[in-house]
């Protein structure tokens, strides 16, 4: 079982660096006994179960934040639901993204066939923003499809709604899909990635969360560096320095 990566813990919050392929809560999706980050914390507090703030998909890896208790699970989910938080995820994209944008495109709500199966199929678009800026761009002898080579971008999202897949299908919308992302990605470039880097995830992470703590009252920035893996594939690049690669104290 994966080992948790405590980015920070205090008396009231704990902030987590997710793994991607680990899942948050248990899933009707995967195996029964799945390694699972709510049973992971559930040991480590001796039985106490943490209280869920917000989420980050399986494939999707970072800072995750969970509440000891439920009164501080319900203000933080207050601080979410009034956007009083700043969040920001490093993705890499196909193709070279225009230099900085906003995008404003209202998402259906993507509903679960099981857990869901008897919600409203037809609700309105929800509103969804993401703000963007290109951080690098390399170009790299891989033909794919009628290409010689391929162009990719590393791109920072600062995303201020947070609907489900947001980020993922917000880049899919301006041509730019994510790297790795089997829903919502480029096929043939996922393919010639697993060929040439062995390139086995998606490549979205969650950097950074900061926000004000209800409690304490002071500024929180909690930071989780990339993996191994996308800081390797990231130097190789030439994108090194445009990216986290170590916790920050906040």
């Amino acid at each position: 079982m994966t080992d948790l990566d405590i980015l920070f813990e205090d008396e009231h919050l704990i902030a987590v660096n997710k793994p991607s392929g680990l899942l948050v809560h248990p899933s009707w999706i995967a195996p029964r006994g799945t390694p699972n980050l709510a049973s992971m914390l559930k040991n480590y507090f001796d039985g106490g179960s943490p209280y869920t703030i917000h989420r980050l998909d399986r494939p999707t890896s970072g800072v995750i934040l969970f509440g000891k208790n439920k009164e501080i699970a319900q203000q933080m989910n207050l601080i979410f639901a009034e956007r009083k938080i700043s969040k920001t995820y490093l993705c890499m994209c196909r193709g070279y993204t225009p230099e900085e944008d906003v995008i404003d495109y209202a998402l259906k709500e993507q509903l679960d066939k099981i857990a869901d199966k008897h919600a409203n199929q037809d609700k309105e678009p929800q509103e969804a923003v993401s703000n963007y800026k290109r951080l690098g761009m390399v170009e790299i002898d891989m033909p794919v499809g009628r290409y010689e080579r391929s162009r990719y971008s590393l791109v920072e999202v600062k995303p201020e709604t947070g609907r489900k897949h947001q980020i993922r299908r917000h880049m899919k919308h301006i041509f730019h899909p994510i790297a790795g992302d089997t829903k919502h990605g480029d096929n043939k470039h996922n393919k010639a990635l697993k060929q040439e880097f062995d390139l086995q995830r998606l490549m979205l992470m969650a950097t950074e969360l900061e926000f004000i703590h209800p409690v304490t009252e002071q500024t929180l920035k909690l930071t989780a560096p990339v993996d191994e893996y996308c800081d390797q594939l990231f130097s190789g690049f030439g994108w090194s320095g445009l990216y986290p690669i170590g916790k920050t104290e906040p």
